[in-house]
């Protein structure tokens, strides 16, 4: 007889599958290289897809010169501000703490006096969205998020946070046409769900199934030991996690909306009336999410602006 081969159904690689509890993705890790400092976060709402016709400049790929389409995801780009200055100190095994923070809207020199005692460590900054902007986004309170101040030393990611403070970025000041990022943010909300769509499990045949039921495990596992283990596939949450996707591709960034908004606007969201930048590919969540980017952590060297021929904007409604 032939070797069975059937991997397990459904990755236990993002295991608890547990509902998020905010829909703004955590960021834990960052680059901290650099020799200027330089804010490491930028978030924008997810709008919707398309397709360009651009020449692909990947030198290992078998169409590099050649025209090609490519899906892409608009995400609305309005600008952000920085609101706040953190200090952190090292507490080794537990982690960092919070020293002091300072507030746009008040006075405080505690952040100094920190950082002539030698006791901080990180300096990160707290950075606002502006969704009153943004005409496909049917709320008005601001999305706060913390965001690492990376690069140079301390002082100088201190000075450069004090000339930020309170003041607005873009996009354009973080990122350019042809860099990596990485993506996160919280994907589509399911619901309680069973097995076979939570998992990915087969159906029941017709002879195992006589009972009416097609769409349960066979078993619970084995008598010994007895406990269900987590490595069964059961029902519960699904949708709505955290998820992150490493170097994902920025092919543009444009201040006109009108660009790259399709004939009637994008399906659940509208018409596009601020910046945006186009990423290659899928990013998690539906229109409207909240995403999130920082430069990627595994290092992935930038290419060139690539050659964009042809931004579809035919229309999506049908």
């Amino acid at each position: 007889m032939p070797t069975i081969h059937r991997p397990r159904r459904g990755s236990l690689a993002f295991s608890p599958r547990k509902k998020a509890k905010k829909p703004i993705a955590r960021i834990r890790s960052w680059r901290t290289d650099g020799e200027e400092p330089k804010i490491q976060d930028f978030a924008g709402y997810k709008a919707g897809m398309t397709h360009v016709l651009m020449i692909d400049d990947r030198p290992n790929s078998i169409t590099s010169g050649i025209e090609i389409s490519v899906p892409v995801t608009i995400i609305e780009t309005p600008a952000m501000r920085a609101v706040a200055l953190r200090a952190y100190t090292d507490r080794g095994y537990y982690g960092m703490k919070l020293i002091t923070e300072v507030w746009a809207d008040r006075d405080n020199d505690n952040i100094e006096r920190a950082l002539e005692e030698g006791a901080v460590r990180e300096i990160r900054a707290v950075v606002q969205t502006m969704p009153h902007l943004v005409s496909g986004i049917p709320k008005k309170t601001p999305d706060v998020m913390e965001t690492l101040i990376a690069g140079g030393d301390v002082a100088a990611q201190f000075e450069y946070g004090r000339s930020i403070l309170g003041k607005e970025y873009q996009m354009a000041d973080l990122f350019a046409p042809g860099e990596f990022a990485d993506v996160a943010a919280i994907t589509t909300g399911k619901g309680t769900q069973g097995p076979v769509k939570r998992w990915g499990v087969q159906l029941q045949k017709g002879k195992h199934s006589r009972t009416g039921k097609k769409r349960h495990i066979g078993n619970l596992g084995p008598w010994t030991p007895h406990y269900v283990r987590r490595t069964v596939p059961l029902m519960g949450q699904t949708g709505y996690y955290q998820r992150t996707e490493f170097n994902k591709r920025i092919l543009k960034i444009g201040s006109d909306g009108t660009e790259v908004t399709p004939d009637g606007g994008f399906i659940n969201y509208g018409i596009v009336k601020n910046g945006y930048v186009m990423i290659r590919g899928s990013v998690p969540g539906p229109s409207k999410r909240l995403i999130r980017m920082r430069p990627p952590i595994r290092g992935k060297p930038p290419l060139d602006a690539p050659a964009i021929n042809y931004i579809s904007k035919e229309s999506h409604q049908g």
